[in-house]
């Protein structure tokens, strides 16, 4: 496309994307920096924010490694804290306004910074220690906001049923239903756990109308239940009944994401069965309940082993397994018992199912991310991960067991991009200037240009990822405001070092911050917004109040 000079283009409309008036980039992963470069620099949009004017799309982004924005401030506009559905209608808004007014571009980022969820990073100035560490993040312009508060939506609008269908295999052929959003587990290293809260369910009736609409409109044959814990919906079994039944003569299959052990019961196994399923997605995360308390996942191992005897009982050929390796305090021997487990499970297999039996066991490494309590831990060094996977590979051998795992550097650069600070954006433009891009694609990945590039910005890339840090030091994103307040956050990090473990929040509340009260819900502080009945289900009791419906308007 450079040599042939042809600017980047829309698929849909063909016009150039750089003749759009906004450009919106979703960014649920850091390793997608280099490639929000690339499609600026092929769109032929400045690079950076600075050199923008007016006649310049105004370029946006949101999604889960935006809770951290300060890497890509010099190339963002405006970011978008938490939930888009609203804010972004919002935002074009005030574009339309600006753009009748006629005013300059800096007006126009101002307007913005005004909409509640929504971060001009230009507005802001960063200040650091003489050691390096961060300090502290002033306004320099006083109608800015600080904190900045995480945008959500009380109740999660009715899901897209009009899919774009492709015309080649893709890797999820489906529909995507998302069932609920948010989290009540509070595992201590899950991101998207802390960011999303409070739980918003959809109702049963309001998933199967709109899996009835999309597949009409579709032809897909399977249907995602999507969350981050399906199992954790409130009315799982009847939806998953209800599916069965409505579409037992359409051959629908029911996809599941990966199920937490201790809510997956026998009456969901087998409502599950008349699905077409071969493989059965479990999560314990850790192998020794030495160390699922202290990433607050309190499993009995017999629980595990129970569990997969079920399933195992009730036609399923294989089992796939989540852990992790690098946790904090982990040993090689926590690490080699992640082999036993699956040996011991597949053994089981064996027995009531004969050698159609197969445990798969997917190893990712622990990588320490922002608004979490285990934001302070260090992420494991290279060496010790290499040594952990080496051992697992030594380990899992044999007819019935498969391992995979991620590259060791793959991991590292995540840490350094996901917990650095807006010096890290000099890093990425010079990653991306040498060729990074495609950074989360094995074969694309180069190690050795992320080097250069710390080594050329004057960054030890050690000090982002391998650096624990004290529990009073201020960190780069302390000014985005997730709802989860750090104070709970210290507490639970406290908490993991003494492999201590917190209830599910739907049972008991542990004040995190989003607070399960409805009482003097004021529209002009966002803050009320997001207060939590716990559980905010279609099908509360009579006795709990209803969640009102702050009008974002009264919120700028």
């Amino acid at each position: 496309m450079r040599e042939a000079e042809l600017p980047l283009f829309s698929l849909e409309s063909k016009h150039p994307i750089a003749t759009f008036d906004i450009v919106g980039f979703s960014l649920p992963y850091e390793t997608l920096y280099t490639n929000t470069l690339n499609a600026l620099d092929l769109a032929g949009i400045p690079l950076f924010t600075h050199q923008r004017d007016v006649n310049h799309p105004l370029v946006i982004a949101g999604g889960h490694a935006t809770y951290n924005p300060e890497p890509m401030h010099a190339f963002i506009d405006a970011f978008v804290i938490g939930e888009g559905e609203e804010v972004i209608h919002d935002i074009i808004e005030v574009y339309r306004r600006w753009k009748d007014d006629r005013e300059s571009r800096a007006e126009l980022l101002r307007r913005l910074a005004k909409i509640w969820g929504v971060y001009v990073p230009s507005l802001y100035q960063d200040f650091y220690h003489s050691d390096g560490t961060f300090s502290h993040i002033e306004t320099l312009w006083e109608g800015a906001p600080l904190p900045i508060l995480k945008r959500i939506v009380p109740r999660l609008p009715p899901p897209p049923t009009r899919l774009i269908v492709p015309y080649i295999d893709i890797t999820h052929n489906r529909v995507p239903i998302e069932i609920m959003r948010g989290c009540t587990r509070g595992c201590r290293f899950c991101h998207a756990g802390m960011v999303t809260r409070p739980v918003r369910e959809r109702s049963v009736e309001e998933i199967v109308q709109s899996i009835e609409k999309a597949i009409e409109q579709t032809g897909f044959e399977e249907v995602g239940l999507l969350s981050l814990s399906s199992s954790d919906y409130s009315h799982i079994v009847e939806l998953i009944t209800t599916l069965s039944e409505r579409f037992s003569n359409k051959h629908l299959t029911i996809s599941l994401p990966s199920l937490r052990i201790e809510t997956v019961s026998v009456e969901l196994m087998e409502a599950l069965k008349s699905s077409k399923r071969f493989s059965f997605t479990l999560a314990p995360e850790a192998a020794t309940e030495k160390m699922r308390s202290i990433i607050n996942k309190p499993i009995d191992t017999k629980d595990i082993l129970e569990t997969t005897r079920s399933i195992f009982s009730r036609g399923w050929t294989t089992i796939k397994l989540y852990f992790m390796i690098g946790l904090p305090n982990e040993t090689l021997e926590d690490v080699e018992a992640i082999a036993d487990l699956c040996k011991t499970i597949l053994k089981e297999g064996h027995r009531l199912i004969g050698h159609r039996a197969q445990v798969h066991a997917g190893i990712s490494t622990f990588i320490p991310k922002p608004h979490t309590p285990f934001q302070w831990s260090a992420c494991d060094r290279l060496d010790n991960i290499q040594r952990k996977i080496d051992l697992l590979k030594r380990q899992m051998r044999g007819k019935g067991l498969k391992l995979t795992w991620n590259e060791p550097e793959e991991t590292f650069l995540e840490a350094c991009l996901s917990r650095g600070d807006r010096r890290m954006s000099k890093v990425i433009f010079e990653a991306w200037k040498h060729g990074a891009k495609f950074d989360a694609w094995h074969d694309q990945f180069n190690y050795q240009i992320w080097l250069e590039a710390f080594q050329s910005a004057n960054l030890q890339p050690e000090f982002y990822s391998h650096r624990p840090r004290p529990i009073d030091e201020a960190l780069p994103w302390d000014h985005i405001n997730i709802g989860v307040s750090k104070r709970f956050l210290i507490e639970d990090y406290l908490w993991s070092q003494e492999e201590k473990t917190r209830d599910d929040c739907r049972s008991t509340c542990f004040a995190c911050g989003i607070l399960p009260t409805f009482s003097n819900l004021r529209r002009e502080n966002p803050g009320d917004y997001w207060r939590c009945p716990q559980v905010l289900s279609p099908r509360r009791p009579k006795n709990k109040p209803e969640f009102a419906y702050a009008n974002t308007n009264n919120l700028r």
